[in-house]
This record gives C-alpha cells, sequence and structure tokens, in this order.
C-alpha cells in the first residue's frame, strides 16, 4: 500500500526527529532548502568509496544496536 504525501511526510519527520531530535531534524531541514541540492548527484558519490559489503555490514550493525 502507498502512503499519502501527507503519511510520508509525517513519517519522515519522525524517522528525522528520532535520529537526530527535533532541534537538529529543523536544523536539517533548513540546511536541505538553504542550498540548492541535487539528490541523484548526491547518492551517486555518497558511497563511491564503499562495497555493497561494506555498506551491507555497517547497515546490519546499525539495525542491531537500534532493535527494540
Amino acid at each position: 500500500m502507498t502512503r499519502t504525501d501527507t503519511q510520508l511526510r509525517i513519517d519522515g519527520m519522525q524517522v528525522l526527529i528520532n535520529t537526530f531530535g527535533t532541534v537538529e531534524a529543523e536544523r536539517f531541514i533548513t540546511l536541505m532548502l538553504r542550498e540548492p541540492f541535487d539528490y541523484t548527484t548526491w547518492q551517486r558519490t555518497l558511497w563511491q568509496d564503499r562495497s555493497v559489503k561494506d555498506i551491507s555490514r555497517a547497515a546490519m550493525e546499525y539495525r542491531r544496536s537500534h532493535e527494540e
């Protein structure tokens, strides 16, 4: 089931707040809006120095450390 735009915004804000806290979530949004930003280009260069295996390992470690 696809989320509505409103639900996606709400869920996205909750992720930011849970990750950064309220103040830093707002700061992150401000930073993203302040400067021109091309998400596609950013994603192409974000992990260029890491292998898929390294990224997967880091994601699994993060998930384990944040389990409820």
